[in-house]
């Protein structure tokens, strides 16, 4: 497609999210060139960090670029966007790349979780999302993180150091901050009190999954899955195996990339 007199043709994906700003190039639809992730979402400065980023990685100029297409939270005010398309739309075909075969996604972001049902042949069949309420989102993580004083990136690995589970009893973000401030009062050991959190928040995000009957194999996608915490008490709460990515993050914008490329080859 559009390379046969021997140019290479580069498409980006750009997801702006609630909480970070993606972005991936790529070559001829099939290699990463290059990815940025930026903390910082729509109405920031991390979109166009973000961007300028991934041109510099790449060593490219815009003009280097067939065709920029943005998704996300934040698509519509990306002005250098050739194309939109929807969150669901960019999750799917980004993850039937990541994950050849993925019949469920779970896909984990900042402010929401969507899980998503694929095809045999990895179109988007069907899906549910939970955007009302911040329990099992990144934002839950982050909000019990910080009580506890660590980074959210330390989670992780915290969940890693425990012996049992506190037993946070609550899926409400409200509620489950109370229950985590009366353990730490108690003296609960930290690590604990995080597998906890992590069982907690699995607890909401499953039940999301079962709203639409969990069809294997699945994957986890968005920056909680990078929390290995997390997708342990995922995959014991759904009882099954759950595929993830280094670059599970990156999913949307990948979507979005190799959309465009579709697209710039018509």
């Amino acid at each position: 497609m559009g390379n046969a007199m021997g140019t290479d043709i580069y498409t980006l994906g750009a997801d702006i999210g609630s909480a970070a700003s993606k972005c991936v190039i790529l070559k001829n639809g099939a290699e990463m060139a290059a990815s940025t992730v930026e903390s910082a979402g729509a109405g920031t400065g991390g979109p166009a960090r973000a961007f300028e980023g991934v041109l510099a990685k790449a060593g490219l100029r815009r003009e280097d670029i067939a065709m920029i297409t943005a998704t996300g939270y934040g698509r519509n005010s990306f002005a250098e966007a050739d194309l939109v398309i929807s969150e669901l739309s960019a999750h799917a075909i980004g993850a039937a790349a990541f994950f050849p075969g993925v019949r469920t996604v779970i896909d984990i972001g900042g402010q929401d979780a969507k899980v998503l049902r694929l095809t045999e042949a990895g179109v988007l069949d069907n899906f549910v999302m939970n955007d009302k309420c911040a329990a099992g989102t990144g934002r839950f993580l982050e909000v019990m993180a910080r009580i506890l004083e660590l980074d959210v990136t330390q989670l992780g690995d915290m969940d890693g150091k425990a012996e049992q589970s506190a037993g946070i009893s609550s899926t409400c973000t409200v509620f489950a901050e109370s229950e985590v401030i009366s353990q730490l009062a108690k003296g609960t050991p930290i690590p604990e009190i995080v597998r906890g959190i992590h069982e907690s928040a699995a607890v909401r995000t499953a039940s999301l999954v079962r709203r639409m009957n969990l069809v294997l194999p699945a994957a986890v996608t968005g920056g909680v899955a990078q929390n290995r915490g997390m997708i342990r008490a995922l995959g014991q709460e759904l009882g099954c195996e759950l595929m993830i990515s280094p670059d599970s993050q990156l999913c949307g914008a990948y979507g979005a990339a190799l959309h465009a490329y579709r697209k710039a080859g018509q």
